[in-house]
């Protein structure tokens, strides 16, 4: 009896050891690892079929792993794609609405102009017939410089309206006193008598000052549109460091390692890593909320007194009533000017008769009102288009200090911020105990998962800050019906349309752009106080002053 007894038992220990191995093979098998890993295009040979030691590993945990040597070293290669890819879908979304918002504006003002000289042509040609065709080179050059300022710059808008007064003033003083012989330097005397005698009434100064501030903020309106859509181009490109490719291997893919492979990173764990691996492009979120603001505002006047539309859509109707001004006062006008500029010569008497049968001059002028006048540009109006424009900014502030939290709110990167216990941590499946650091260069000294080095501001970030300053400048004066001396902001950022000067001439790119490291992080809340950003300000600064110093000399 004992010794059946001792049969049984060796039996049940036997069986207990069988299913004791058993699990023990299934636990260290690998396989759904190496499915996974054969899954993103790597070969099969690299992966084990079962757990090995793991003290080859250089980042990952070690002990035994699923993982060898080749499948740590293309894992850290796999994720530095995987974040660039994140950030740059983030960006892109952004960098599309500017664009096609930037596209839509530029067409719509080209149009604009294109509508307001074709209705100006149609009404003085119906209006005032063979006198119009005879001068319509000189609308036809308002129109020129008008346009090249849009798109060039480079135009003094004051001047060109004085210029193009001045010259209507001699064609009209001819036509009013065709009986007379004029010299050039009559007729240059006659200019000077423009703003003293105010022959055309009160309408050059009005449009002078309509036309000039709606322009400054439409040119700028659009350049701005170009600014945040490079920007936002250049700053997507990420280029993480070597200790910044080190953290994104062991919060994405050391798990897969430990066999983790459905544990998603936690979320503070994932929050910390993206703050320090896009510090650099956290500093750029006080300088692009300043400039969103900006934008905001000239969209106010554009939306207001500075209407580009409803400034170039009646010139025609303007233009008109400033010539019959100077019919109604023509008698008036020229005898000011006989006494300023001396009495003219007459003209023979045969030659007399042919110059007034060749104005005919006798038929008054007349209001010219088309049942149909073009009300939009490019198949909508400038209201539509500003208040889409400024819903999309609103949404665009705050952008780079919220990037580590967008990119770790995609599921791919991380676990949601509600499941903290079931998530890998970086060593394990179980909660992050480190706190959140802050944004921006500063804040990353005390960051537990990326080493940052914060005494070196990345070059292409700051140029950012520069072009983004530059333009908020910009921004304020257009703001204020200021016309700014428009050096090209396309030179540094967008390279082509509004006020590039790209139709007419081969643009440079923005910056020289070096391959540099964009290694970064973002704020939250409290950490991202004055106080936390001191020890970085004395290099931001200085860097931003040598980058502001050799931008000026180029500028000049």
């Amino acid at each position: 009896m004992a010794r059946f007894g001792s049969l049984v038992l060796l039996c049940a220990l036997a069986v207990l050891s069988a299913a004791l191995l058993a699990a023990e093979l299934k636990s260290k098998s690998c396989s759904e690892v190496r499915r996974l890993y054969v899954s993103k295009g790597f070969n099969k040979n690299d992966a084990p079929v079962h757990e090995i030691n793991g003290d080859h590993l250089k980042i990952c945990p070690q002990g035994y792993t699923c993982c060898s040597q080749e499948m740590e070293e293309k894992y850290s290669l796999q994720s530095k794609d995987d974040f660039k890819s994140v950030v740059s879908e983030q960006c892109n979304h952004l960098q599309a609405i500017f664009a096609s918002r930037y596209k839509k504006f530029d067409e719509f003002f080209k149009e604009l102009l294109e509508n307001a000289e074709k209705s100006l042509n149609d009404m003085f040609v119906k209006t005032y017939g063979h006198l119009y065709t005879q001068n319509a080179e000189l609308f036809k050059d308002l129109f020129v410089e008008l346009k090249r300022y849009y798109v060039v710059g480079n135009v003094n808008l004051e001047e060109m309206l004085n210029d193009f007064w001045a010259r209507l003033l001699e064609r009209m003083f001819r036509l009013v006193n065709s009986q007379y012989h004029f010299t050039d330097e009559y007729l240059e005397c006659v200019s000077k008598y423009t703003e003293q005698l105010k022959p055309f009434g009160d309408v050059p100064r009005k449009l002078k000052l309509q036309v000039t501030r709606a322009f400054v903020a439409a040119r700028t309106f659009a350049q701005g549109l170009a600014v945040a859509r490079d920007v936002v181009s250049k700053v997507s490109v990420v280029n993480p460091t070597a200790q910044c490719t080190q953290a994104l291997l062991k919060m994405i893919y050391c798990s897969h390692c430990r066999g983790l492979v459905t544990v998603k990173p936690c979320y503070n764990y994932c929050s910390n890593i993206m703050r320090g691996c896009l510090a650099n492009q956290g500093d750029l979120d006080f300088e692009w909320n300043n400039f969103i603001d900006a934008m905001l505002m000239v969209a106010e006047r554009l939306e207001g007194p500075f209407n580009i539309e409803s400034v170039m859509d009646p010139i025609d109707v303007k233009i008109s009533d400033a010539i019959m001004n100077m019919q109604d006062n023509s008698v008036q006008v020229s005898q000011k000017v006989f006494q300023g500029c001396g009495p003219p010569k007459p003209l023979p008497a045969g030659r007399i008769s042919r110059s007034i049968s060749e104005s005919a001059f006798s038929a008054r002028f007349r209001p010219y009102h088309p049942e149909q006048r073009p009300t939009t540009a490019a198949g909508t109006s400038l209201d539509r288009l500003v208040t889409d424009v400024k819903e999309k900014l609103k949404q665009a502030k705050k952008f780079w200090s919220s990037l580590p939290s967008n990119v770790c709110n995609d599921e791919r990167m991380a676990a949601g911020n509600t499941n903290e216990d079931d998530c890998w941590n970086g060593k394990g499946r179980s909660r992050y105990l480190f706190a959140v650091t802050g944004n921006g260069l500063a804040n990353q000294g005390n960051n537990p998962e990326v080493q940052v080095d914060t005494s070196k501001p990345d070059i292409v970030i700051l140029r950012q800050i520069m072009a983004l300053r530059v333009m908020t400048s910009k921004m304020k004066n257009a703001y204020n019906g200021n016309d700014v001396d428009f050096f090209d902001i396309s030179d540094e950022s967008s390279g082509e349309g509004s006020g590039s000067g790209c139709e007419y001439q081969q643009c440079p790119s923005e910056f020289e752009s070096n391959a540099t490291d964009h290694s970064g992080k973002s704020a939250n809340g409290k950490a991202d106080s004055a106080g936390a950003r001191v020890g970085a300000q004395p290099y931001l600064l200085a860097a931003l002053c040598v980058m502001f110093l050799v931008m000026q000399r180029e500028w000049r």
